[in-house]
């Protein structure tokens, strides 16, 4: 099975700040493959479906976000681990959250490594090592920098700019992309592709341009019993 966890903080008050674009992009990969996040699982909000594979049958895969704040993000993402069959969480596992340090809308993928500063993150992998999980795929969505006026916390805490919201269903989809390439594909031929510059373009196109590239898949069809 696969899992993504999208890091974000709940409640109405959060959900358009910019530490809240792990949702946001796990959001629209639930809506690119016709999953809803109806149920209350692992300390989180979970929904199933199935992942289309290149000349193969479709595999289950699970999306979670997680309800437990930002800071506590690793004891939903150990409970999780620790009741799927998520056989390999390298190959099988992707974590979404924002950061700072990239640009708005610019991605990046990453088969492993550390936090960067992320309490979220941090929190996941320091949940997961003692189950053996080391090296943790992840996807990093851009929501740049505050000025040197301006806290970090109360930065990403705060909602994107309107220029940015209206270029943000093209980010979106480019994330929702990435993270299927990664899973059905492999992790480092995704960052490959996906690992490049925003296009400028992208931010002057139609939001109703960004569509779901992901067809249902024959004699499949809704939740996966898990």
């Amino acid at each position: 099975m696969k899992l993504v966890i999208g890091l974000g903080n709940p409640g109405a008050e959060y959900a358009a700040s910019r530490h809240n674009a792990g949702y946001r992009v796990a959001r629209r990969l639930a809506d690119d493959l016709g999953i809803a996040i109806d149920e209350e699982r692992f300390s989180g909000r979970f929904g199933t479906g199935w992942l289309p594979m290149p000349g193969g049958d479709p595999e289950p895969i699970g999306i979670l976000l997680p309800t437990t704040f930002m800071n506590r993000s690793g004891d939903a993402a150990r409970l999780a681990i620790e009741q799927l069959p998520v056989a390999d969480p390298p190959r099988d596992l992707v974590v979404i959250l924002d950061d700072v340090d990239l640009p708005f809308g610019r991605i990046r993928l990453r088969t492993s490594g550390g936090a960067g500063g992320h309490k979220g993150l941090g929190h996941v992998l320091g949940a997961l090592e003692p189950l053996g999980f080391i090296a943790i795929p992840r996807l990093r969505f851009g929501v740049g920098r505050p000025g040197e006026r301006m806290d970090t916390v109360d930065w990403v805490l705060g909602p994107f700019t309107e220029a940015e919201e209206v270029a943000m269903p093209q980010q979106l989809a480019r994330g929702s992309r990435a993270v299927v390439m990664g899973l059905t594909e492999g992790i480092v031929p995704a960052m490959n592709l996906h690992n490049r510059d925003a296009d400028p373009r992208d931010f002057d196109s139609d939001p109703d341009e960004a569509e779901p590239e992901f067809p249902a898949q024959p004699g499949r069809g809704g939740k996966v019993g898990v």
